[in-house]
């Protein structure tokens, strides 16, 4: 929430109140917004995956099958692609700060509810872990919305990309909170730790702004005008409600993202392909290390952590990136060079170089590209459409996010000739053929982003815009 002094007289208009806002330094308020907003991607994404700890030590003490344990491990990517679309159509409606605490609330219920399941409840934790990807990506798709509209335009593309930077660390922190507390806690402690985001959601919902930008879409002008009084520090008084009449606001549907079809394509495309290479990648890793190249599972486990790392440093190098070649040419660059590392794997699987494999430091490296790059994809999908369908395509976008989640590792299971997603048999023949298909999932992404001529860095975002005036077509460089 930008700070400036009181105007010499009121702020008679929406686009002189979002002048300002442009115009205006950040506040204190507006940092411990984003901080609280980090803290529960954080807690969002340490979850997902101290969930694979979870499910490793219960399923051979509830003689769990591979069946049993893939279900209890993929319904919360089914939870996140359902949640994503409902989500993002709520936000566009009943506003964004309510929403990012809802969504933080069901997920952490959900998390600590597993913890006070019987033994043997396999399906009960499914079912709660369906509610916890939903709430996930819930509050995920609202908090960017958020981000992306309080932040004045000559900060927003680098902030709203540095705050996708932390998610890429919720993995690190599970990976070392399940080796040091387990023997502590138990696996019942392990997935109470997933309900203390219940603390993180009220505190959004107490100090966190409503976006102004989203109050003017629904001709909630009185309430925009506290909200814009209270961002900028001026007296109610000095910011006058518009004399203009309010426009007619009815329920649009998550169809109207099909309006523009060029939007929508890439939205699809850009997405899916990423997501499935990143996950296939991600979730294929460690048995192809482990089982093929014959690599000790401590050297392995150590190859994985550095690829949590790098794609923390990825993610901060696509948040500086686009200041310099803008978010289109960012995104190309995420595309093309996963395509060809992801290739450089495939055709180099077997080969190692002092000991080191080869396959493996490509795709340890290859993270900073097609992991660090979505800080650039997500703020990206939100500035291409107008703040009132902006949380719906975000939404459309994670929801792709989600079924990349389970078309990498179980297109990549297929190939292999394997009829087991979740400990996949698979044999050095199927590398190749599996990461040229990884390979082509990014290319397609790339691809993607060089047809989308729509460049959003340093450009105002478009309130109730039209999309067929903002056709990808009539944009430009």
């Amino acid at each position: 929430m930008p700070e400036s002094p009181m105007p010499q007289s009121a702020l008679e208009t929406p686009a002189e109140w979002l002048d300002v806002y442009d115009q205006a330094r950040l506040t204190a308020r507006y940092f411990v917004t984003l901080g609280l907003i980090v803290l529960q991607e954080m807690f969002e994404f340490y979850d997902f995956f101290l969930v694979g700890y979870i499910v490793a030590v219960l399923a051979p003490s509830w003689h769990l099958t591979y069946g049993q344990s893939a279900l209890m491990l993929l319904s919360s990517g089914v939870g996140a692609t359902v949640g994503a679309l409902f989500f993002g159509q709520w936000a566009d409606r009943f506003g964004r700060r309510t929403l990012i605490s809802l969504g933080g609330l069901v997920f952490a219920i959900g998390c600590g509810g597993c913890a006070l399941l019987p033994d043997g409840a396999w399906l009960g934790f499914s079912a709660l872990r369906f509610f916890v990807g939903f709430g996930m990506a819930g509050a995920i798709t609202t908090q960017q919305a958020l981000v992306v509209e309080i932040t004045p335009t000559r900060h927003r593309t680098f902030l709203s990309s540095l705050m996708v930077a932390p998610v890429a660390l919720g993995s690190l922190i599970a990976a070392i909170v399940a080796a040091q507390l387990y023997p502590v806690l138990g696996w019942r402690g392990l997935a109470a730790t997933g309900a203390l985001p219940i603390f993180v959601s009220l505190a959004i919902w107490l100090w966190a702004p409503e976006s102004v930008r989203w109050l003017l879409t629904r001709n909630r002008f009185a309430d925009a005008r506290r909200e814009a009084s209270r961002q900028l520090r001026v007296p109610l008084e000095a910011v006058a409600l518009p004399s203009a009449a309010p426009l007619p606001v009815a329920p649009v549907p998550l169809s109207e993202l099909l309006r523009d079809q060029g939007r929508f394509w890439w939205v699809l495309v850009t997405w899916t392909g990423v997501a499935t290479a990143t996950y296939g990648v991600q979730l294929w890793g460690p048995t192809i290390l482990a089982q093929l190249l014959k690599i000790p599972a401590s050297q392995a486990a150590s190859y994985f952590i550095a690829l949590a790392i790098l794609s923390f440093f990825g993610r901060i190098m696509f948040s500086v990136m686009p200041l310099r070649i803008g978010r289109r040419h960012s995104g190309e660059i995420m595309g093309y060079v996963s395509a060809l590392l992801l290739l450089g794997a495939a055709l180099f699987s077997r080969d190692f170089v002092g000991g080191w494999s080869v396959f493996a430091l490509i795709i340890v490296g290859g993270a900073v590209f097609y992991s660090g790059g979505f800080a650039n994809l997500t703020p990206y999908t939100l500035e291409a459409y107008p703040v009132r369908l902006s949380a719906r395509a975000l939404g459309l976008g994670e929801a792709m996010n989600g079924i990349g989640k389970i078309l990498g590792p179980l297109c990549l299971a297929l190939i292999a000739g394997s009829s087991d997603v979740v400990s996949p048999r698979a044999t050095t023949d199927a590398i190749r053929p599996a990461f040229i298909f990884l390979a082509v999932c990014a290319l397609a992404a790339g691809i993607a982003f060089t047809l989308f001529r729509v460049e959003t860095h340093g450009r105002p975002l478009s309130l109730r815009g039209k999309l067929e005036a903002q056709s990808p077509a009539a944009t430009g460089d």
